[in-house]
């Protein structure tokens, strides 16, 4: 394996397992981007406002970093580790903006897609939606307190209506709602295995953990 992508809906804790597989494998991270993007905060504030502007600059930041990142071989860090795909932009965009508006998105997206490099292994890690708004409670960032359940469902059901086209690369759904694998070790360790001592099928693959 050499590009693995960790990803999940907002809250799921996609980053922090990231950086701990990275840190346990010597592996490259590829972190998003996201907390000096100017768009975010008024996003959260003022959704139909900012939506169109907040989604075209996560799609250039994006494209920018993944191209940059995954195409250029680490001699030291043979194994990519990355918190997010490009098809997240598509994923967003979908339950944020006007029919019109994405409808625009849409086509500058699917012109860039294919460049994009595709994963080994693709993982969403799913969590219930009070999982999600709990840990984004306790991470307390001031621009994701107005979060509402209604819109991490959308996120989520948008994640899943992607996962049912794609057939070129394995996506695995691994359940977290039942493990911490920030405190226990033991469940770190289970996921670690799961991911490189098993092969998938292309396609999804579902797996609970406990």
């Amino acid at each position: 394996m050499k590009y693995l992508v960790i990803e999940g809906n907002i809250g799921s804790g996609k980053t922090t397992l990231a950086k701990m597989l990275a840190n346990d494998l010597n592996a490259k991270l590829i972190l998003e981007q996201f907390d000096d993007n100017p768009f975010l905060p008024k996003f959260y504030k003022d959704q139909e406002r900012y939506s169109f502007s907040l989604e075209l600059s996560f799609l250039a930041d994006r494209y920018n970093q993944l191209k940059k990142e995954v195409l250029n071989l680490d001699l030291f860090h043979p194994l990519s580790i990355a918190d997010y795909y490009f098809a997240k932009t598509a994923i967003f965009a979908q339950n944020t903006l006007k029919t019109d508006e994405y409808r625009l998105f849409s086509q500058i997206f699917k012109m860039v897609a294919d460049n994009i490099p595709k994963p080994d292994l693709y993982v969403f890690l799913h969590a219930d939606t009070s999982k999600l708004l709990e840990n984004i409670k306790n991470r307390g960032r001031d621009y994701e307190k107005d979060i509402s359940s209604g819109y991490l469902e959308k996120i989520s059901a948008g994640y899943f209506s992607y996962f049912k086209g794609i057939v070129s690369f394995p996506i695995l759904i691994i359940d977290v709602n039942q493990i911490d694998f920030v405190k226990n070790p033991n469940h770190f360790e289970l996921i670690k295995e799961t991911l490189f001592k098993s092969d998938y099928k292309l396609g999804t693959n579902r797996l609970i953990l406990s």
